[in-house]
């Protein structure tokens, strides 16, 4: 097969993690060494950097200052979250994409995100194909929520998971430490899944976890939550810890965030801008028990925390970064990277591989139910099972004067043409 020649596109877009870098290390590392690859750039904030002709030369990076973006949270380009309109709607983006792919011989791009992002992904790769433009386009999974469809498991999720797992097994020792009654509430990012709450429960397996769990998968009652915080106190000598999803709703599907606050503000895409829930809740446990209460939010901090980023998760970030430019180059678009769980050895092993980035698009992968167990208050063994490989080892940057030396890009924009 005759290779495509032309220059590449990455972008980043979405909520960031930890090892959302990891991946842009994975393109731009490899880009970098393929002949038919003329050019690699870098979009500021995602889509509408190629919207307004605003990208880097990413050849002018050191390699040193590439690698270490593998122990650097965030989005080292800028993220955006931006959703293209049906193009039957209104194809003005179509038209601007497709004239600076032509302008700058863009015949590679790669997008690196969640749901949201492979929907982008499916929607330019269509486009170019009905315009009769070469271009491979290819999706590399990213999300802290592990809810993308088709993978076993996200990229940004194994070092979130390990954050709210460490972290719930410190709270839960000081949250126990003194002789008078407390409920303890923690908030974990998710809005529809709750794979990151979920992770609070592998405290459990060391004897430090949280008394009760909620996941968005489960209709969430107050009524049965004080009544399940009282059965907690009255086992536990006035101590109750819980771990709730942000996302979680009633019967009806209404977010507990949106009841709590009507006005809740939206983001870009539509999407209601949670929190606050767990505070809500240990005031309303403040109210019924009359004892101390804390509500946590971990807020940012479960995706930035590259201090607790797991090694299986930078490792597994930075393959599928690469994979995506070894398969665009070999043919392959309109796909998205998945890992691949094998176990045939019996020990865990991380394979890549490809599908169609429509199927990802918008779609999302939930807890399974079976998982969920106690009345809707635990996660079962398989959980812990799924879960616990992702979390192995430790990545950490480097340290200067005792802090982590994170990635300097210098960021030199390509001049417009």
């Amino acid at each position: 097969m005759e290779k495509l020649v032309g220059a590449c596109m990455f972008g980043q877009s979405g909520g960031p993690s930890s090892v959302i870098n990891s991946s842009a290390a994975g393109v731009f590392t490899e880009a970098l060494k393929q002949d038919c690859i003329t050019a690699v750039y870098g979009a500021a904030h995602g889509i509408k950097g190629v919207l307004n002709e605003e990208f880097y030369d990413i050849s002018k990076e050191d390699m040193s200052e590439l690698m270490l973006l593998k122990n650097t949270p965030s989005s080292a380009l800028g993220s955006v979250r931006y959703k293209l309109k049906a193009e039957k709607v209104d194809d003005t983006d179509y038209k601007r994409l497709l004239e600076v792919f032509k302008k700058y011989n863009i015949r590679y791009f790669f997008y690196n995100g969640g749901n949201d992002s492979m929907d982008t992904c499916n929607k330019v790769s269509k486009y170019m194909k009905k315009s009769g433009w070469e271009c491979r386009v290819m999706g590399v999974p990213k999300t802290i929520d592990n809810d993308l469809f088709g993978t076993d498991h996200c990229p940004g999720y194994g070092s979130a998971a390990k954050y709210v797992a460490t972290t719930t097994m410190e709270l839960k020792l000081d949250a126990t430490v003194y002789d008078t009654p407390m409920i303890t509430v923690v908030e974990a990012m998710g809005r529809h899944a709750g794979w990151l709450t979920a992770a609070s429960a592998l405290a459990c397996a060391k004897g430090l976890g949280p008394d009760l769990i909620y996941l968005p998968e489960v209709p969430f009652s107050t009524d049965k939550f004080l009544a399940d915080v009282d059965k907690k106190m009255k086992e536990n000598n006035g101590k109750c810890m819980v771990v709730i999803s942000e996302g979680i709703s009633d019967e009806n599907g209404t977010l507990i965030a949106e009841k709590i606050n009507e006005n809740v503000a939206k983001d870009s895409f539509g999407h209601a801008q949670l929190g606050g829930v767990g505070t809500a809740l240990a005031n309303l446990c403040k109210e019924k028990f009359g004892c101390k209460t804390r509500a946590i939010e971990f807020s940012l901090m479960q995706r930035c925390g590259a201090h607790l980023a797991s090694k299986a998760d930078v490792e597994e970030a930075f393959k599928a970064g690469a994979a995506a430019v070894k398969y665009a180059v070999n043919g392959k678009t309109d796909k998205m990277v998945i890992l691949k769980r094998d176990t045939a050895s019996g020990k865990y092993k991380c394979k890549v591989g490809v599908m169609d980035v429509a199927k990802a698009a918008n779609t999302e992968k939930k807890v399974p139910l079976e998982w969920i167990i106690n009345d809707g208050t635990m996660l079962s063994q398989d959980f812990i099972d799924y879960a616990l490989p992702l979390i192995q080892g430790d990545s950490k940057a480097p340290l200067e004067d005792g802090l982590p030396r994170f990635a300097k890009l210098k960021k030199v924009f390509v001049e417009k043409k």
